[in-house]
């Protein structure tokens, strides 16, 4: 049976940021064609409650919403749920695994990116990727004393301060906790609410939220329940995933973190291998037999030596461009990290394929003070210009590269704290050829500014400073601030007033 092929003029694969954005952006900009938004999960990846902090500062809620909602608000946009399983780039073909057939004139993957697991197919190793692996995670934890969380990134610093009734093993490769984002001064001011009871919240998360009947069964438009061929992940998590979830272990213990500094897990084995090495008998040459003892049902060996019995484990390792579908017979040109190359008008190396998002990387000559990183900000910012681009190929107009791409800028929270991160914020690129200038107030604000040949290059304010726009204008008006470095983190002068 030939499948059915439907012609549109835009389709845009992923229902994460980049991809409703880049799809809310085209159906807005071109109210008579219909745009088609091709994604795997029943949800999709919302922004609500933007906010232009400043001119390249920006601030936003994820929501989770239904498909009928983004239908319902664009006449002319369609999802259709259902993952993908070829791109025939040269034919401008695109096939998914329902057995639809689209023929595009553009079309933009926004596919996002998969969780690098420490190993594959273990019952006892979990990523925290989407909605879906979040409330696993959650189910797994009530029942759990100990869990194993392995990774520095936003997820990992996240879990690790939200947790509570669980003990927590939180194993590094760094010697500092957030290196991703913070440099040692910032991990030591954070570090002191690991171990320090939490303040209660506020109150329950407010926004509503839509659920899935199963994690694995799809449906159709009309809320068929359907089979799925093969697995497929959804959009990833908002910033604010935690934020109505219990995250309570099964013990009384409050919240109790030790961290594993400098260390990689070596080895993953279960309960029944743990009692063969307690006796000798590991079929492993060399090894020792593990130090910690207990009912665990899983054990991680560590390069460092130690080994720790636990429930289960989180591997919060990053993630991997989710590129699969798209690369079997096209010549996409992937970039060291994996994922698709895109220049600056986020054209792929395929004739008139776009991607944002996670699953591509930016390779055109950036901004100095702009890298990539895979957060929220980026994947939002990435969609809104992908669709611009695409607009202008198609109405045949010059476009330049959006502004938000000349100053790095990131607002997210981390162990209740306010954190906002400008420019090169941890001397990225800069080698030895900089000056830190750090003021801290402990339980407070940590505030730390990078200088490059007197110029203001980056900057990391943890807390409520009311610093950001200020130093967004030094950097990106490039001002000397030789004679003013000694003044520039006195908390007696008004920084704003002084270079207003």
């Amino acid at each position: 049976m030939s499948a059915e092929v439907k012609t549109k003029k835009f389709v845009v694969v992923g229902g994460g940021i980049a991809g409703v954005t880049c799809a809310e952006q085209l159906a807005s900009q071109f109210p008579s064609d219909e745009i088609v938004l091709i994604t795997a999960a029943p949800l999709i990846k919302a922004v609500t409650n933007f906010k232009q902090i400043s001119r390249t500062l920006e601030d936003f809620n994820v929501e989770e919403q239904p498909i009928s909602v983004l239908e319902e608000k664009y006449p002319n946009l369609k999802v259709v749920q259902s993952a993908v399983r070829k791109l025939q780039g040269a034919q401008h073909t695109l096939q998914t695994e329902d057995g639809r057939e689209f023929h595009y004139d553009k079309l933009c993957i926004c596919s996002g990116g998969r969780p690098k697991l420490l190993t594959e197919d273990n019952p006892y190793v979990l990523g925290i990727r989407d909605t879906d692996s979040a409330q696993d995670f959650q189910k797994r934890l009530s029942k759990a004393k100990r869990i194993i969380v392995v990774g520095n990134g936003g997820i990992a610093l996240e879990l690790v301060y939200e947790v509570e009734g669980c003990e927590v093993i939180w194993v590094i490769k760094d010697k500092a906790i957030g290196n991703t984002f913070f440099d040692g001064g910032a991990a030591q001011f954070l570090i002191p609410s690991l171990q320090a009871d939490k303040a209660e919240r506020a109150g329950p998360c407010k926004r509503t939220r839509y659920t899935t009947e199963d994690a694995s069964p799809t449906y159709s438009r009309a809320g068929v329940r359907e089979e799925r061929s093969i697995p497929s992940t959804g959009s990833a998590l908002g910033p604010d995933w935690h934020a109505d979830m219990t995250l309570q272990g099964a013990q009384q213990v409050s919240h109790k973190v030790h961290v594993e500094y400098r260390c990689e897990v070596q080895m993953i084995y279960t309960s029944e291998e743990h009692l063969l090495r307690a006796s000798g008998q590991s079929p492993e040459t060399g090894c020792m037999p593990p130090a910690d003892s207990g009912p665990w049902p899983v054990f991680v060996q560590l390069k460092n030596g130690k080994t720790y019995g636990c429930d289960f484990i989180v591997s919060a390792t990053g993630v991997i461009p989710n590129t699969g579908p798209f690369l079997s017979g096209n010549s996409f040109v992937l970039a060291e990290d994996l994922g698709l190359s895109v220049d600056d008008h986020m054209r792929t190396s395929v004739a008139n394929v776009y991607a944002a998002g996670d699953v591509c990387t930016a390779c055109w000559e950036t901004s100095a003070l702009w890298q990539q990183m895979r957060l929220w900000t980026q994947a939002r910012q990435m969609g809104w210009h992908a669709a611009r681009c695409i607009a202008a190929d198609v109405l045949d107009e010059p476009i330049d590269l959006d502004f938000c791409f000349e100053l790095f800028t990131h607002i997210t929270k981390f162990f209740n704290y306010k954190v906002v991160l400008l420019g090169k914020f941890n001397a990225q690129g800069l080698g030895q050829d900089h000056e830190l200038l750090v003021r801290c107030s402990p339980g407070a604000e940590y505030v730390k500014v990078v200088l490059a040949e007197g110029r203001m290059v980056g900057a990391v304010l943890i807390g409520e400073t009311d610093l950001e726009e200020t130093f967004e204008n030094l950097m990106l008006n490039r001002m000397d601030l030789t004679a003013y470095k000694d003044e520039l983190l006195n908390p007696n002068i008004d920084i704003e007033d002084y270079f207003d």
